[in-house]
């Protein structure tokens, strides 16, 4: 029998929010940033080590803030004292090479499910904004959120434009673009792997735990959210669930593509 269609279209924006690290990708993408920068000598053997320690403990347990607070202060000094235009291409570097060959084919495929159903498709990650940008781009996804660092006369200072993206902040981001372009939130999806990201997934009326943590599992479970494993059949199944469930956009709301200024 074909699938049921939803009757009711938005006339509002409706957005998909994807975290990046173990939703859309295998581990971690600051990771990949550092092996770049060592491979080009930006930074040092030990600090490569370190980063290495951080993807092999986010893999195995995932997020806290600890280790979020020392992952960010290795990424600040990465890019300390760096031109604007060095780490652009050092993260365009990246992408062939690094971060295309690990992203989950089937989540890709999902992000693609929500475009097709009108909706605007958001990476929202602790990673700096450009990395951000470039997987949006090569994917053909509306933007990303992420991590802003300050640069002055085209060198970034090692200090964050606002918060880090992580947690809490987040969610205030994502809020804060909803609401810059009347997104209806209710109609909205979010997806992650981390109990961290528990406020960006109560944001929006449709949440998926993604291949969840100890703490996101519990979380999930104890709301009834569905989850999604990251293998193809699980995946898949999400992608019939968007088809069936997630709101088509109308017309009008699609041509709100923008966040008013």
């Amino acid at each position: 029998m074909p699938e049921a269609q939803n009757p009711t279209p938005s006339e509002r924006p409706v957005i998909a929010f994807f975290d990046v690290d173990n939703t859309l990708m295998h581990g971690t993408s600051i990771f990949h940033v550092g092996r770049e920068a060592w491979a080009r000598g930006i930074i040092r053997a030990r600090d490569i080590a370190l980063f290495a320690w951080h993807q092999r403990r986010f893999i195995k347990v995932g997020e806290n803030h600890e280790h979020m607070g020392t992952a960010r202060e290795r990424a600040l000094g990465l890019v300390a004292g760096h031109t604007v235009d060095q780490i652009e291409e050092l993260a365009e570097s990246i992408w062939e090479h690094r971060i295309r060959p690990r992203l989950w084919p089937e989540s890709v495929a999902l992000a693609h499910e929500h475009l097709e159903k009108g909706h605007q498709v958001w990476l929202v990650s602790a990673t700096p904004v450009e990395v951000g940008e470039l997987i949006a781009t090569n994917l053909g996804l509306t933007g990303a959120l992420g991590t802003r660092v300050e640069s002055v006369d085209g060198v970034y200072t090692g200090r964050l434009v606002g918060e880090f993206l992580h947690a809490e902040h987040k969610a205030v981001a994502a809020r804060e673009l909803a609401e810059s372009m009347d997104a209806d939130l209710a109609a909205s999806w979010a997806y992650s792997d981390s109990r961290n990201d528990i406020p960006l997934l109560e944001l929006v009326g449709n949440r998926v735990a993604v291949n969840p943590d100890a703490g996101l599992a519990r979380y999930a479970a104890e709301r009834h959210w569905p989850t999604m494993q990251l293998d193809p059949a699980s995946i898949k199944a999400q992608q019939r669930t968007v088809r069936r469930e997630a709101k088509q956009v109308g017309k009008a709301a699609r041509g709100k593509t923008k966040p008013r200024g």
